[in-house]
């Protein structure tokens, strides 16, 4: 048991899981605001937009994307290191989702916040930034934390296309080793931990983003309605 316990691969596996997390958590926080907010829009084109990009990475499975990239585009012209198509293929796969969150979040702001904006003469990108978008965030940050853990437990399929992260390192040392139990209940640890680190990091970035609006709690459109989409103010971007 010392010898898996004291193993160095341990850290190298936990680095690239960690870095794979945050690449791809980056990439999908840019898709999910950059497409959410499309999904808001007045203009129909760009609410068209928003649909494709959601129903297309939304139902295909990560692991098909990975493997897209990694052994189907270079028969094309076009390479990705392992790294690369990693980032990309768990990016765009949580990106669609947190698409959808973000247009939950932005519908779910009350109407009557989007009416004194435009009382008060904002233009769309004013009302956007200073009026709906940072409501928004407060009510985008728990999903999102649940799309991050997420994002960071699907980082175990990047082992099949040669990436030494935890799931890797747990199987050579399965192999190499024959302390089966041992090395998966360390590796199921490590994931834990990780996902404990991350929550904490969400729920300490939500208590920020409430103290900032001046929330107390009990006042704020419900997490359901986010997750619905529901309609609220009906805004465009």
């Amino acid at each position: 048991m010392s010898e898996v316990l004291s193993n160095d691969q341990w850290l190298e596996g936990a680095w690239t899981t960690i870095e794979l997390t945050i690449l791809g958590a980056l990439l999908a926080l840019v898709l999910a605001l950059g497409f959410g907010l499309a999904g808001t829009s007045r203009l129909r084109w760009v609410r068209a937009l928003n649909r494709v990009y959601v129903e297309f990475f939304r139902g295909t499975p990560a692991l098909v994307l990975l493997y897209w990239f990694f052994y189907a585009l270079p028969l094309v012209g076009f390479r990705f290191t392992s790294l690369v198509a990693a980032v990309l293929a768990l990016g765009l796969n949580v990106g669609a989702y947190g698409a959808e969150v973000v247009r939950g979040a932005i519908n779910a702001v009350p109407k009557a916040q989007y009416e004194a904006a435009v009382a008060m003469n904002f233009t769309p990108l004013q009302r956007m930034r200073f009026v709906l978008l940072p409501q928004g965030v407060a009510l985008m940050l728990p999903p999102f934390g649940n799309l991050l853990i997420e994002l960071m437990k699907a980082t175990a399929i990047v082992s099949l296309i040669g990436l030494v992260d935890l799931t890797r390192v747990s199987k050579n040392l399965q192999s190499s080793l024959g302390e089966t139990v041992t090395v998966f209940a360390v590796v199921l640890v490590f994931y834990f931990v990780i996902a404990q680190i991350l929550q904490l990091f969400v729920r300490y970035a939500e208590r920020r983003v409430d103290r900032m609006l001046g929330r107390r709690g009990g006042h704020e459109p419900s997490l359901k309605s986010v997750a619905a989409g529901a309609p609220g103010a009906g805004v465009s971007g």
